[in-house]
């Protein structure tokens, strides 16, 4: 019962028909598709602790106040003169994304911030259709 509940909010708030990547989720084998958007940054190694802190206390909430945001993942591997920073955000649809990125969310965003930490600024992220999840 439960289920099919779901399923009827789901197509009657258009989340089930997809127009760009997808807009979606996999519940119970239900496509129901999601958008992944990947980001990835590069800090030298003494301020990676200092903008990992910032990432927690300044993106995080960023990311969070935005209805659509289902998931995100703050991820980091460090080398001996630099740490790489991974950031990997999971969507409910194409428009969640545009209304925490803009209009063209294929371009990264930063926060005045990051000139004092990252190395450069990558122009762009990576977005991805996710069609099964398990």
């Amino acid at each position: 019962m439960k289920i099919e509940v779901f399923r009827k909010s789901l197509i009657e708030s258009n989340l089930y028909q997809s127009r760009y990547l997808g807009e979606a989720l996999y519940y119970r084998r239900k496509l129901i598709m999601t958008i992944m958007r990947l980001w990835h940054g590069e800090v030298a190694i003494g301020k990676a602790d200092d903008y990992e802190k910032f990432m927690i206390d300044r993106a995080a909430p960023d990311y969070g106040s935005v209805k659509g945001l289902i998931k995100l993942y703050f991820q980091r591997k460090d080398e001996e003169k630099k740490a790489h920073f991974l950031l990997v955000t999971l969507w409910d649809s194409i428009d969640s994304v545009k209304k925490f990125a803009g209009d063209n969310p294929e371009i990264a965003k930063y926060y005045p911030e990051d000139d004092e930490f990252l190395l450069e600024k990558e122009k762009y992220v990576s977005m991805y259709k996710v069609f099964y999840e398990m």
